[in-house]
């Protein structure tokens, strides 16, 4: 009999780990609420429950008798994959560990008790809590909404109106009755995805990550490797990583970390139990010349990966956002193709006749492009390529974002 795997999820960050599942010969089991999700169809058997229902999946779990349960790019589901891991004895993230990865006051609390390097907060109730907050750490100051991802419900706040706005953009967003007002750090934001085994990490990617505007925050738009920081930086992110998996209690699962760097000196802002997005498994894939998904996927099964790299390919993507909300009218599939026999790797999330967003966070991606490549100039070059194949209603998107 195949062996049951169950994936949380069936979004675009979730069909690469679908698609390889599969490849693997295992019986895919997704889970997901209803809509028109493009892993629903390619799984082998769907289930129709919301992710964060976590009794709900734990007895399809239990009566299913799965092997593994994991997921990729979400934190929605990470608190779900623990209760079933802790329920039914699998491999992967605990529940306290994924209470702690999914909550940021939860998670920069415990950062707190263990002496991790982060930035100086304080978690608020309201608005008048938030600008004593403020004032005491001093103005600018981040507001962040505690369970949310993709930089929704997080906006620098530069003053006390601007705070207000902020806090109750957060609270818009959030589910708790409580947010974050966080010190706003000088330095260079970077991210760090991992493998954490029973006590160590077992592999370790540091990688510059490429930030675009949007509204009044930043957002990641994509990612580089391998990461070209100095020795003793090096060392400092290894330290830093390591003390804040084992505040949180992760154990063998997958992490992403957002870390701002300064010279030799790290904070570590939040770190997930899971995979990042914004192609970094695909990308980690090229940069090693292993399958990350397919490692994923081992370890959930309880099985050990070798996770010893063949290659250190230089390699970068970008997301592909819209400056506009309007709907696709045409799409130049040969010239898509085209940049395609270039290897260049290039999706799109949406077809001709879709409505997308105006990119205000990282889940208003219509699809992304990667290659393998030491310079920027020439993935922007390729990217601009790609937006002169997509036309919206109000004219070509590479124009758009020209003007």
């Amino acid at each position: 009999m195949k062996r049951k795997i169950m994936i949380l999820g069936a979004g675009i960050y979730q069909v690469p780990l679908i698609r390889k599942a599969k490849e693997m010969g295992l019986e895919t089991l997704v889970v997901s609420i209803p809509g028109d999700y493009p892993g629903i169809p390619m799984a082998d058997r769907f289930f129709p429950l919301d992710t964060r229902d976590y009794e709900g999946i734990l007895q399809v779990a239990q009566q299913e008798k799965i092997q593994g349960i994991c997921t990729s790019g979400t934190d929605v589901a990470v608190r779900a994959i623990g209760y079933v891991c802790e329920h039914m004895g699998l491999s992967g993230i605990h529940f306290s560990a994924a209470k702690r990865a999914t909550d940021k006051a939860l998670m920069k609390e415990a950062f707190h008790r263990h002496q991790v390097s982060t930035a100086d907060f304080h978690k608020v109730c309201s608005r008048e809590e938030a600008l004593q907050a403020a004032e005491q750490i001093g103005y600018p100051v981040v507001v962040k909404a505690v369970d949310s991802s993709g930089s929704r419900g997080i906006l620098k706040a530069g003053n006390g109106q601007e705070l207000q706005a902020a806090f109750e953009n957060a609270r818009a967003v959030t589910k708790k009755n409580y947010v974050l007002v966080e010190e706003w750090l000088d330095g260079e934001e970077i991210g760090v995805d991992a493998f954490m085994g029973e006590e160590n990490l077992e592999v370790f990617f540091p990688h510059r990550k490429f930030i675009c505007r949007a509204a009044n925050t930043t957002i990641p738009s994509g990612h580089r490797f391998p990461f070209d920081g100095s020795p003793r930086l090096d060392q400092e992110l290894r330290l830093q990583i390591l003390k804040a998996a084992k505040a949180l209690g992760l154990k063998n699962c997958p992490l992403n970390a957002d870390v701002f760097v300064k010279g030799d000196k790290v904070w570590i802002i939040e770190m997930g139990g899971r995979t990042g997005a914004t192609c970094i498994p695909e990308l980690i894939s090229v940069n090693q010349g292993y399958d990350w998904y397919e490692k994923i996927l081992q370890a959930a099964l309880g099985e050990k990966p070798d996770f010893s790299g063949k290659s250190n390919v230089s390699c970068m993507a970008k997301l592909v956002f819209s400056p506009v909300t309007g709907k696709i009218r045409k799409i130049d599939r040969e010239g898509i193709e085209a940049l395609k026999k270039q290897e260049i790797l290039c999706q799109m999330d949406y077809k001709e006749g879709d409505m997308v967003e105006k990119v205000l966070n990282g889940t208003d991606r219509i699809g992304h492009i990667l290659m393998k490549t030491e310079e920027e100039r020439k993935l922007n070059q390729a990217l601009g390529k790609l937006y002169s194949c997509i036309w919206l209603d109000q004219g070509n998107l590479e124009e758009l974002w020209k003007r």
